[in-house]
């Protein structure tokens, strides 16, 4: 589903001002220049800088478990 397109036009990283990039699992928007994750929480995106993760967080939380 995710934002619409024209909103995804206007919204910015609210820390450097940077191109966000929409990911869909976990839903939320990605600053590649701060490397900060932003959730999407029930369809609104949560913009704080307080509340952004670090993207290689979010990357390494989802990988497989490595198998023994």
């Amino acid at each position: 589903m995710g934002l619409p397109r024209e909103l995804l036009e206007l919204l910015v990283c609210p820390k450097c001002k940077g191109d966000l990039r929409e990911r869909e699992s976990p839903p939320g928007l990605i600053c590649e220049a701060c490397g900060l994750f932003y959730e999407i929480r029930e369809g609104i995106p949560v913009l704080l800088v307080e509340e952004a993760r670090p993207l290689a967080e979010v990357l390494r939380d989802e990988s497989p478990p490595p198998s023994s």
